[in-house]
């Protein structure tokens, strides 16, 4: 199999050592988001077309929203290490949106309706 967006592959790898570190390494159960956002980033990484990237974006958007939701609920018992600011859902839900609304931004772009066209 060919990678076809090699940008996405790269940032779902990263994503998925990430998650399975705090996971593992960590025991954070909040590592299971990145482990899921690195997967179908993975599954991105190898189709081509708008469909599944604005698709993938919507659901970006709906688990960053919830990751928010839980993190402003946490945000009384943060810690002071900035290793703990990063393991926090309030932060990977920030990403989150922004990485969906990028994806829904890019499905629309004139490089992936040519790919589609063509």
């Amino acid at each position: 199999m060919k990678i076809k967006q090699p940008v996405s592959f790269v940032i779902g790898i990263f994503l998925l050592l990430m998650g399975l570190a705090m996971l593992i390494l960590l025991g954070v159960l909040a590592g299971v988001f990145p482990l899921l956002v690195g997967v179908s980033l993975l599954f991105t990484a190898f189709t081509q077309g708008r469909t599944v990237t604005v698709i993938l974006g919507h659901m970006f958007i709906v688990i960053g929203c919830i990751l928010v939701t839980w993190g402003l609920y946490l945000l009384p018992y943060t810690g002071s290490s900035i290793l703990y600011v990063f393991v926090r859902p309030l932060f990977w839900g920030l990403i989150s949106i922004f990485g969906g609304v990028c994806m829904i931004y890019h499905g629309f772009c004139r490089c992936v309706r040519m790919k589609d066209i063509g």
